[in-house]
C-alpha cells in the first residue's frame, strides 16, 4: 500500500484559494495516512480537533504522495 500524506495549509481569508500554498500559508502540517480517503478524512478531523481555523483564516487540504 503507498502511503498518502495530507498536507493542511492554513492560510489568510485575504488569500486567493489557488494561491494558497505551502510558500503562502499561516501554518502546514503534513501527516502520514494510509489511503487517499484516509488523507481527507484525517486533514478535516484534525483541522477541527486543532482549532487551527478562526477569523479571517480557512483550510486546504492536499493530498499528496510526499510530504
Amino acid at each position: 500500500m503507498n502511503t498518502v500524506f495530507a498536507l493542511i495549509l492554513v492560510c489568510a481569508a485575504s488569500t486567493a484559494q489557488p494561491d494558497c500554498t505551502r510558500e503562502t500559508a499561516l501554518s502546514v502540517a503534513a501527516i502520514e495516512t494510509p489511503s487517499v480517503f484516509a488523507c481527507m478524512m484525517t486533514g478535516q478531523t484534525t483541522v477541527a480537533r486543532e482549532e487551527m481555523l478562526g477569523d479571517g483564516r480557512y483550510s486546504k487540504v492536499i493530498c499528496s504522495g510526499r510530504p
